[in-house]
């Protein structure tokens, strides 16, 4: 049986790291998740959407300029008089009321370059702003993802860390049950083991086995989220450089909120609403906007014979359109209010999560040194009774349960380790400007 579990042991080693296996550091993993990352992309283009929306607005600003070449053939009275009068090819003859009544066909090519530009639209002026403010957000909010990416990253490699410390944990302790199992079988030959204290011994090596599976499998887990952060292809199993070690330990992160890119962002946004609420208002006002066109007529194509301008402006004041700007104004005003309300809770939530991961940060500083008093002392004691048990001195449930103590209290301090360094990554992600 013991073969059997070893052998099976071999083949889960063989099929889970059948795959490449690269070695990689915390530094590569976070320029490739900057590099490549799909969120990080997602939030780039999106920001380049909203820059897009502004450069849009500049029509508020700029003219519309548009050329247009026309030919048409007609024998409708009034169309046949412009057109020739157009042309400036009108004589005498063609005020004849026969002809007048019932002209021949004629031949008009008209090409017209028109102008329009715009010169006082308030409501457009603060459509521009909401606009240019949304881009300033948008900037912000991708700036912010890759705030967040770099924390998940430092996550993601930190489990990765910890999944290979507990594969190294559990293997030693598989070690160790097989060692003693050998131990236990040689008793049990020469008479000094009961069978239930041999076959209690194997169940535990049988455990430790399933369980150095799990961790086995937890290695391909965490690599694969580390992968999909890279937006990495392909079946690679990656190894990290660095060991799981604490970091910055009393190290004090400066507590700040108000420079931090996303509250900037959801800042940014509700004066986005509220340009938007102004615009709404000023389409109660009139616009003013200038125009003019040069036109050139011809009975040929692409012929300008005869040619002419117009020029002027246009004041228009839409003085009631039914109830639709009072209801658009009264709901713009409304999602500018709701907007400063989700502004101000935020705000209160991000101090609250500011708040309980400092204590995340001092809790975990705090069991550090416990739990790896605790992982030495289980250790001695593991030591001392494998020794006792040696000489027939200790009880075959005192020393499995010695070994489960110690690997236990191995797992439990590097996940300690774990969470400290995450609750001192979240700190820093939740303080950074």
């Amino acid at each position: 049986m013991q073969r059997t579990i070893l052998l099976m042991s071999l083949v889960l080693t063989q099929v889970i790291f059948a795959q490449d296996q690269v070695k990689i550091s915390l530094d590569d993993v976070l320029a490739r998740v900057q590099e490549s990352n799909a969120s990080i992309q997602v939030s780039d283009q999106e920001a380049k959407m909203a820059k897009y929306d502004y450069r849009f607005s500049n029509s508020v600003f700029l003219p519309q300029i548009s050329v247009s070449h026309t030919g048409m053939a007609t024998t409708n009275p009034l169309m046949a008089f412009g057109s020739k009068l157009n042309q400036g090819i009108l004589t005498q003859a063609d005020f004849n009321p026969d002809l007048l009544n019932d002209p021949d066909q004629v031949e008009n090519f008209a090409t017209v370059v028109s102008v329009e530009q715009p010169l006082i639209n308030m409501d457009g002026f603060y459509q521009r702003k909401a606009a240019k403010t949304t881009m300033e957000a948008k900037e912000l909010q991708a700036m912010r993802t890759r705030d967040y990416l770099d924390f998940e990253a430092q996550k993601a490699y930190g489990q990765l860390q910890l999944a290979y410390r507990a594969v190294e944990v559990m293997q030693k302790a598989y070690d160790a049950a097989t060692a003693n199992l050998n131990m236990a079988q040689n008793s049990f030959d020469q008479g000094l083991l009961q069978k239930a204290d041999l076959l209690e011994v194997k169940v535990r090596v049988t455990e430790v086995s399933d369980q150095l599976k799990t961790a086995k499998s937890n290695v391909k887990n965490a690599s694969d989220y580390v992968a999909f952060l890279m937006n990495e292809q392909g079946n690679i199993v990656f190894e990290p450089t660095q060991e799981l070690l604490p970091e910055n330990i009393g190290e004090e992160v400066e507590a700040t909120l108000e420079n931090r890119a996303d509250v900037k962002a959801m800042d940014l946004v509700s004066e986005a609403y509220k340009a938007n609420m102004k615009a709404d208002n000023m389409t109660f006002l009139p616009r003013l906007n200038a125009f003019a066109s040069y036109e050139m007529y011809d009975d040929q194509i692409f012929q300008a014979d005869s040619k002419g301008y117009i020029v002027g402006a246009s004041l228009s004041w839409d003085v009631f359109k039914g109830s639709q700007r009072f209801a658009k104004a009264g709901k713009s005003k409304t999602n500018y209010e709701k907007a400063q309300k989700e502004y101000e809770q935020y705000v209160a939530k991000s101090t609250m999560e500011l708040q309980r991961t400092k204590r995340l940060v001092e809790d975990a500083e705090n069991r550090l040194q416990t739990s790896k008093l605790a992982m030495e002392q289980s250790e001695e004691s593991l030591r001392i009774r494998t020794n006792r048990f040696k000489e027939g001195l200790e009880k075959t449930t005192d020393l499995l349960m010695a070994e489960a103590t110690y690997a236990e209290k191995q797992l439990a301090y590097y996940q300690t380790i774990f969470e400290y360094n995450q609750a001192q990554s979240l700190l820093t992600f939740l303080t950074k400007e």
